[in-house]
């Protein structure tokens, strides 16, 4: 059982983290554009309206795939129990790649986003 209980921990990890960091970021992004904390790609640390906008945008979109992916991280685990700790295994694994996947794919939107209302420069486009 405490394999199992570590497996489900981990299936559920990515969208908890997910949750807490969306709330965090969508209400405050760090003050100053920075290398060590935030989401930090070229386009978003352009300058201050770029940062905001993407620690906004990336906040809404982690605290609904994380809300929208708890659920169904957890659910899978409760049809392993008491199996082998290979199978449990396994779909703990499957289930955290689709937390990846999720989080590879908000960067992606994100930074889409980020290049439908700013120019090359940072400047917002009317």
């Amino acid at each position: 059982m405490g394999f199992w209980t570590l497996m489900l921990i981990a299936a559920i990890l990515c969208p908890i983290l997910m949750i807490g960091a969306g709330l965090f970021f969508r209400n405050t992004a760090p003050k100053k554009i920075n290398y060590f904390f935030g989401y930090r790609t070229e386009r978003s640390m352009k300058n201050k309206d770029t940062w905001v906008f993407a620690h906004k945008y990336i906040g809404n979109l982690w605290l609904i795939l994380g809300l929208t992916l708890i659920v169904p991280s957890a659910v899978p685990m409760f049809f392993v129990i008491g199996k082998s700790e290979e199978l449990i295994g396994v779909i703990s694994l499957i289930i955290c790649v689709v937390g990846l996947v999720a989080l590879i794919a908000s960067i992606i939107l994100t930074e889409k986003a980020l290049k439908k209302t700013f120019d090359k420069d940072g400047n917002r486009i009317n």
